[in-house]
């Protein structure tokens, strides 16, 4: 995020703060990371869903209590991908646990509590839109597998527990992708189930760093692991100057 926010600086022309890397505002934690840039706040929103839920009430309420307006969420982030060239930025339609169930199942007071998990059709096809014919990376919209696990919860054989083997994972994979999952991670379920219950615009835009039909083990070279991480954050960016570019016009029109 820090990065994502040193990048955001540079693209809309903004004057960094004092030093030479943004302000973490949430320094005094150990929780996650802060930061902000003109009309956009980055955080880090730690590893699964549980982790995830506690900064998006966190953030939810910091932008309510602020009378922000007009905001949309985004989740930037990587993830394997089901029968995608590694780098490929996808674009979530809708998530499924990996169950294939396309709702955040949660117990509320002791009782169980669906949410449906899916981007609103015009924000999905805006942020597409955003993509061009000269990027070095293809980006496609598809189903999102968000998984409990990373381990047995995504059929890799390199955990400490795994009482399957090689042909159970493959049956499984080639399953997930038969049912048009494009990419697996563990945070998109919560995320868009969270953002359609609160009313607020969500998408999630992650890169693959690999193919799980091909290997469970990323073994690309960390600088263009690094630059690949750059793709969705590039992506999501587009989005936000082209609505600042339409907010101004507004104003001024």
């Amino acid at each position: 995020m820090e990065r994502f926010t040193s990048f955001v600086i540079q693209e809309l022309g903004l004057q960094p703060g004092t030093g030479d890397t943004p302000t973490n505002y949430a320094a005094g934690t150990d929780r996650y990371a802060l930061y902000k840039a003109g009309p956009v706040l980055a955080v880090s929103h730690g590893i699964g869903i549980p982790s995830l839920s506690v900064v998006f009430n966190e953030i939810l309420k910091l932008v309510h209590y602020a009378k922000c307006t007009d905001v949309t969420f985004f989740r930037i982030g990587t993830c394997g991908g089901v029968g995608l060239e590694p780098g490929t930025v996808v674009l979530t339609e809708k998530a499924v646990d990996g169950a294939f169930q396309p709702f955040l199942s949660t117990t509320i007071l002791g009782k169980k509590v669906q949410r449906p998990a899916y981007v609103e059709k015009p924000l999905l096809e805006e942020l597409l839109s955003c993509s061009e014919n000269t990027d070095d990376f293809k980006t496609v919209t598809g189903t999102t597998m968000c998984t409990d696990d990373f381990y047995e919860g995504q059929a890799r054989l390199d955990g400490a527990f795994c009482d399957y083997d090689e042909d159970d994972k493959m049956k499984f994979l080639n399953n997930v992708k038969a049912k048009g999952v494009c990419n697996i991670e563990m945070e998109s379920l919560g995320f868009l189930a969270m953002c359609n219950h609160a009313g607020v615009p969500g998408a999630v835009a992650c890169v693959t760093l690999l193919d799980r039909l091909k290997g469970d083990f990323v073994s690309t070279d960390f600088s263009l692991l690094k630059s690949w991480q750059h793709r969705a954050q590039k992506l999501v960016l587009r989005f936000i100057k082209r609505r600042i570019t339409q907010q101004n016009r507004h104003k001024n029109g």
